[in-house]
């Protein structure tokens, strides 16, 4: 979902991919998850980073992850990677933000004993990236925090996502996994019993009878396709389900931040808009040192394609990339 690790993997920066030898790799357990540890070899300290996946059922074994880490660790980096449960699920969850937590505290101890650790959240990933890099716990620890086609706040996301933001079967797939996140505990049952058939079923006559006023907010919210309409059904969600969706929302910690900022979203990004990046450095500029980076062509459109344009187009994301390499290789 959203932009790609591909820049990172397959050498579209230079200074990150000079030949080294084999990194060394550990399986681990880190905060009582599984995580994959890759670093250089020889004697550290090395700089740490923690990349952290999106909604992806692979988790910390996603193929473009581990050629990132690897090529990652070539470049002198310590790279831990864990699996977190519920974005593996494909649910938004405040509680995966203490799997990051440990994550860093397990970089600082031998045998890695990170100098400096950094800390990359990738498409929703992103979210309990920041919410860690907040955390009193570790606040003081975290140096850089880079988010690749990041969100700012989850009721925009939803909206996005039910307006046309993505494919319509993988925005079911997703509120089934999530209906919580919406839905007071007496209608979550039938909503998603007709969720499983279809959107249209929620607009059985029958259904909407058994459902409890807040339910049938619900419904209409996840039936209506147009941005106003799905605004309006969003104001009309039961306070629980507004509670959570500001809780899963980022933006309301990035003031709170120590560590630098490096935001990196493409413009034509179908899955998280861009203005969820932009929206994210609005809010961090007055606290912390922070850089958006906007691509575009790099992650959402073939760098190969013919015509000018493009070939202009991405040589300009090249560029800003080898400014991105800059801010990691500082660390």
């Amino acid at each position: 979902m959203a932009l790609t690790l591909e820049f990172l993997s397959d050498g579209a920066i230079p200074a990150l991919t000079a030949l080294a030898s084999a990194p060394v790799e550990t399986a681990l357990t880190a905060g009582g998850v599984a995580a994959d540890l890759y670093r250089p070899r020889g004697k550290g300290p090395h700089p740490g980073l923690v990349m952290v996946h999106g909604l992806v059922e692979e988790g910390r074994r996603d193929a473009r992850l581990i050629r990132a880490g690897r090529r990652l660790a070539r470049s002198g980096f310590a790279v831990l990677v864990p699996d977190l449960p519920e974005l593996r699920r494909g649910r938004l969850r405040p509680e995966d933000a203490r799997h990051i937590v440990e994550a860093v505290k397990a970089l600082r101890r031998a045998p890695v004993a990170a100098s400096r650790v950094a800390l990359v959240g990738i498409s929703v990933g992103a979210g309990p990236v920041l919410f860690a890099a907040a955390d009193p716990g570790i606040r003081d620890e975290v140096d850089l925090v880079v988010t690749l086609g990041g969100y700012a706040e989850a009721k925009a996301l939803v909206q996005h996502m039910l307006t046309g933001g993505a494919d319509r079967e993988l925005v079911r797939a997703f509120v089934l996994r999530n209906v919580d996140l919406f839905a007071p505990p007496t209608d979550q049952g039938l909503l998603a019993e007709a969720l499983t058939r279809s959107f249209e079923a929620l607009e059985d006559a029958g259904l909407q009878r058994r459902l409890t006023p807040a339910g049938r907010a619900v419904a209409r919210l996840l039936t209506r396709r147009t941005p106003g309409e799905v605004v309006e059904a969003l104001e009309t969600l039961p306070e629980e389900g507004q509670t959570l969706l500001r809780t899963l929302s980022p933006i309301r910690v990035v003031e709170t931040l120590r560590a630098r900022l490096l935001l990196i979203h493409g413009r034509g990004d179908p899955a998280v808009p861009f203005t969820e990046s932009q929206k994210l450095f609005a809010a961090a500029r007055p606290h912390t040192q922070v850089r958006l980076t906007l691509l575009r062509v790099v992650g959402h459109v073939d760098p190969t394609a013919s015509g000018l344009k493009n070939a202009l187009a991405f040589a300009a994301d090249v560029l800003d990339l080898w400014g991105v390499a800059y801010v990691l290789l500082s660390l």
